[in-house]
């Protein structure tokens, strides 16, 4: 079944966010439609996945509600819907920094996917930060990044503290799909960055646009996909297997339940060690069965898509 995946999020006031998830929520559970949404006063952030009619629906259904009429969709073409239920839920923050007084309107300038990838390729002088945590920016990232070693978005501002970036210059910033860099870029300029640029749309806009030119790897999705090509022309991994040490991309979790960790692994490891990151946890009697090609169904469909008809596909965003 031919099926979509889309990714969105607006900043707009939300008068009655409790209301308007109960509201929310109840509209997607009658279409059957399954992902994640989460709702605060600030607005609305979301990924689903159903069929190219019911992403239609949605989308002109959110579309038709006061505050969210330019909300923008990042769609993907998918074999199955990588979502497993529907979560709708209110939160503080539809992105969570913790930090106070961050309005989104006050943040850097939207760069588009061409002006991008011309700041990238020409010799101006800038700084680029990848906006997103450490093990997404280790199966993928643009050339010359600064990858912050954090877990958490919410670390950033503590990382930004103590980054020493210096405040006169040019700087570009990228996440996934640009909601962080929506309150990342407000935060820089309220801590004296003046030239503070945002890629508008994040990677997967980029990567249906100008193709991926210049990032390294694959993009992290927070979806059972885990991961998602970006540049056609560069398929390779830069990440390594933490069983075998062979280059990898594919994530998985541990099968050790009271462990789970979410680690790169390659097939040859997952074999090895039983879909395991450890061999005390492969010996853990809590570990649950581990199917590889259930767990690594998803790359091989990525590496046949683009082996088999490789210059005439166009990429998807997400």
């Amino acid at each position: 079944m031919k099926t979509e995946v889309i990714l969105y999020y607006y900043f707009t006031p939300v008068e009655d966010p409790h209301r308007f998830c109960d509201e929310h929520k109840a509209w997607l559970k009658e279409r059957g439609i399954k992902g994640r949404v989460y709702i605060s006063s600030e607005g609305i952030n979301g990924t689903l996945g159903g069929t190219p009619e019911q992403m239609e629906e949605y989308r002109n259904y959110l579309r038709s509600l006061d505050g969210f009429e330019k909300t923008e969709f990042k769609t993907d073409e998918h074999d199955a819907i990588p979502f497993a239920k529907l979560i709708c839920k209110v939160r503080k923050e539809i992105v969570a920094i913790h930090v106070d007084e961050l309005n989104p309107a006050e943040g850097g300038y939207h760069m588009s996917p061409d002006e991008w990838r011309n700041v990238m390729e020409s010799n101006e002088d800038y700084v680029m930060i990848d906006v997103r945590n450490n093990y997404e920016s280790r199966v993928g990232h643009f050339e010359g990044a600064i990858k912050p070693d954090v877990e958490n978005f919410y670390e950033f501002p503590e990382w930004l503290d103590r980054a020493e970036i210096p405040k006169d210059k040019k700087v570009l910033m990228y996440c996934t799909g640009g909601i962080r860099c929506e309150k990342f870029s407000v935060l820089m300029k309220q801590k004296g960055w003046d030239d503070v640029n945002q890629l508008h749309g994040g990677i997967l806009k980029y990567a249906k646009e100008e193709g991926g030119k210049n990032f390294k790897g694959k993009c992290f999705v927070f979806d059972d996909r885990l991961v998602v090509p970006v540049n056609r022309e560069n398929l390779q991994p830069i990440a390594r297997c933490e069983i075998t040490g062979k280059p990898a991309d594919s994530y998985i979790n541990c099968a050790n339940m009271e462990c789970n960790k979410l680690f790169v692994c390659s097939e040859e490891g997952a074999i090895q060690m039983e879909g395991c990151c450890s061999e005390e946890c492969k010996k853990s009697e809590f570990k649950r069965p581990f199917d590889v090609n259930n767990a690594f169904r998803p790359f091989r469909k990525w590496y046949n898509y683009f082996d088999d008809d490789f210059k005439q596909r166009e990429l998807q965003e997400q």
